[in-house]
């Protein structure tokens, strides 16, 4: 299995797909799927039947998952970059290729 570069807290922006374009927070990262919810992004009407937490029912909004492959990272100034890992003293971390600042 590949090291994901998105993490959840993550600000990112859709690359591809209906909502190119959009900037959200990632919400959830699925490591098994590579699939990730972004805040606000790719939101599904599902049917509910009443239940006990929801006694009304109804339609509900939620963000649907999106393809790792689809999201870019922003950087601190608002612009997409691409994700490269290196080693700083004997800690792993994320840089920004573009800017080449620690993520």
């Amino acid at each position: 299995m590949t090291k994901l570069k998105i993490k959840s807290g993550d600000t990112v922006q859709i690359i591809a797909g209906d909502h190119k374009g959009s900037e959200g927070k990632v919400l959830k990262v699925s490591k098994d799927k590579n699939k990730a919810i972004v805040e606000g992004v790719n939101v599904v009407k599902k049917h509910t039947k009443p239940s006990a937490q929801n006694p009304q029912g109804g339609i509900v909004e939620k963000e649907a998952p999106i393809h790792i492959s689809n999201l870019s990272l922003l950087t601190g100034k608002g612009e997409p970059t691409r994700v490269g890992f290196k080693m700083e003293g004997d800690k792993k971390v994320r840089f920004s290729k573009k800017s080449n600042e620690v993520i």
